[in-house]
């Protein structure tokens, strides 16, 4: 077992009963909890919390204490305070593999493909050039902060990877906080929960549409749209969009498209 794997599971333990929701613990348990493990612990401990979060599942001995149909997650409720949350369904939302393919033209300059960094750069860069959350949405959308680090109440820090405001053609106002996921990060609840969050403090008087994107290949985005129902996230929209070169979307695709 791995240090994050040893350490988290030896606090999920410790507090465990059978039947018991939430489980709250603090931030300076990891530490405490590498002591008696005899573990060197790594520098950076809120960075345990971040990867169950956002990079990978809880150990396997956590989540076989679940019911059928159910899962462990991690959630931030408050400065260096979280808790273990039982919920229904799944934790990490993947991209339909059957969904039908859309091509774009692709409107992202070549000097900016060159010169991103990094997987979430680039997939931020195609989905603003390409005006993905345009067409997704079917409104009028502007980027107005990326990388953007608040402080929620009830939760603590977040970080939103893009944040659009939006018009539509009732001229209602929107807020639209989009997650993007590139490399091995994976697409989670929790993200999604703290965004519209976001959205529902800083923002009370803006309607609160919250988006995610994802890499399904170096061309291929997933765009998903999020809502709630009867108190938890649900997925209402998911888009595949090929990014292309305008020559290459055919007649026949065209006509495909008007049948969709």
């Amino acid at each position: 077992m791995g240090i994050y794997d040893s350490i988290i599971y030896s606090i999920f333990f410790e507090h465990y009963e059978e039947g018991k929701t939430p489980i709250r613990f603090e931030r300076e348990e990891f530490l405490k909890k590498a002591e008696e493990l005899n573990i060197n612990a790594a520098k950076n401990l809120g960075d345990i919390v971040y990867s169950y979060k956002y990079r990978k599942k809880l150990p396997k001995e956590i989540l076989e204490t679940a019911p059928a149909g159910h899962y462990w997650r991690i959630r931030s409720i408050g400065k260096s305070h979280y808790e273990f949350v039982l919920e229904k369904g799944m934790e990490f939302i993947e991209p339909d593999p059957m969904l039908a393919t859309i091509k774009i033209p692709d409107g992202t300059p070549s000097i900016v493909k060159k010169y991103s960094v990094s997987d979430e750069q680039a997939l931020l860069t195609i989905v603003r050039y390409n005006r993905l959350i345009d067409t997704f949405l079917g409104i009028t959308c502007y980027s107005l902060q990326n990388h953007l680090r608040t402080t929620v109440d009830g939760i603590g820090q977040i970080e939103t990877d893009e944040l659009y405001v939006g018009v539509d053609k009732k001229g209602r106002q929107l807020i639209i906080p989009v997650q993007a996921k590139g490399g091995t990060d994976k697409l989670g609840i929790t993200q999604i929960e703290q965004d519209m969050e976001l959205c529902r403090q800083k923002y009370p008087e803006l309607i609160c549409r919250a988006i995610a994107c994802q890499f399904i290949t170096s061309d291929i985005v997933a765009m998903f749209e999020f809502g709630v129902e009867d108190g938890k996230i649900v997925k209402e929209n998911e888009r595949h969009y090929k990014i292309t070169d305008a020559r290459e979307i055919t007649g026949n695709d065209l006509s495909q498209y008007k049948f969709r």
